[in-house]
């Protein structure tokens, strides 16, 4: 029989020194994580760069300038109570007073001419506009003999200058006895602004669906009633832009009014600031005083319409 020593160790004893051994050993601590690489900065599209946007500003701003240094300059030079404070525009900052407006609107008869401007261009808006908005329907919508033959038609009309229709058509106002009248400005005015306003109208309705009109049709509507009731609300961004265009142009015009309007008490603004310079002298200080107060009623009118117009002219950019 066989005897174990005790000082010998046995199999079982060496085992769990090495389990002991191995559960007493530290854990390995693990490696600090390696910090990842930052991704290169890409910029969105449109977005630009600082110094480009820097660049884009500035120009802007000068731009801005020098639009709006011509208006500032002439309500400063309205300032001036002296006619000739124009050649001497430092002197202003010391004498710079009121009275030139006080003068032009009591002691001219600016009241009058607004009057008539109002009467003339108010006329021109609703008539040209009306005109030249079923026109651009008639050709967005409908396809008779020679619709794109009248559009080419209104297009030419704009190539010739006012020097070579103006002969003509005082001949014209003559003949039907409407020289000297509001009427007949009117008239004058529209046929300018029609063609122009006729495309612009014509490229907004082409991005209105044409299945409006189908559903205005299925509810019983009549043609007319169908532009009325559905399109011309649609429209409104468009109309707004052709408002505008034809406002100005019968607000600010000088050749057409100051040969058609043969008595002073038929004169519109634009005209009526021509009272101003005579064979012998020019009232520089009063005819800026009436520039400012005749530039009043165009800006409050583009304020008023200012949120249409970017859409009114660019709706139609994408289709013909």
């Amino acid at each position: 029989m066989t005897t174990v020593s005790p000082t010998q160790p046995s199999d079982h004893d060496e085992a769990g020194k090495q389990m002991t051994a191995t559960t007493e050993r530290p854990a390995t601590t693990p490696a600090e994580p390696v910090p990842a690489a930052r991704p290169a900065k890409f910029r969105r599209r449109g977005e630009s760069s600082p110094l480009v946007s820097a660049l884009s500003h500035g120009a802007l701003v000068v731009a801005s300038l020098i639009a709006l240094f011509p208006v500032l300059y002439i309500g400063f030079i309205s300032l001036g109570p002296d006619k000739m404070d124009y050649l001497h525009p430092g002197a202003i900052f010391d004498k710079a007073t009121l009275s030139n407006y006080s003068k032009v609107l009591f002691d001219t008869d600016f009241f009058t001419w607004f009057g008539n401007s109002v009467i003339v261009a108010g006329g021109t808006t609703v008539f040209g506009v009306l005109v030249a908005a079923t026109t651009g329907y008639a050709v967005s919508r409908m396809r008779f003999a020679g619709h794109r033959q009248l559009m080419w038609t209104l297009l030419v009309t704009q190539m010739f200058p006012i020097a070579v229709l103006i002969v003509p058509m005082y001949t014209i106002l003559s003949e039907l006895q409407l020289l000297d009248g509001y009427l007949g400005l009117i008239m004058v005015y529209s046929a300018t602004t029609v063609p122009y306003c006729a495309w612009l109208l014509k490229g907004y309705f082409d991005t209105i669906p044409v299945e409006i009109d189908e559903a205005g049709r299925v509810d019983g509507l009549s043609p007319f009633g169908t532009f009325w009731r559905l399109i011309i609300p649609l429209a409104r961004p468009g109309l707004a832009v052709a408002a505008f265009y034809s406002f100005l142009t019968a607000w600010a015009e000088v050749a057409y009014a100051s040969t058609f309007m043969l008595s002073s008490g038929k004169y519109t603004l634009a005209v009526g600031l021509q009272t101003f310079i005579s064979q012998y002298e020019s009232q520089w200080n009063l005819m800026a005083a009436t520039s400012v107060l005749i530039a009043i009623p165009a800006a409050l009118v583009f304020y008023l319409v200012q949120r249409h117009l970017v859409a009114g002219l660019t709706a139609g950019a994408a289709k013909s």
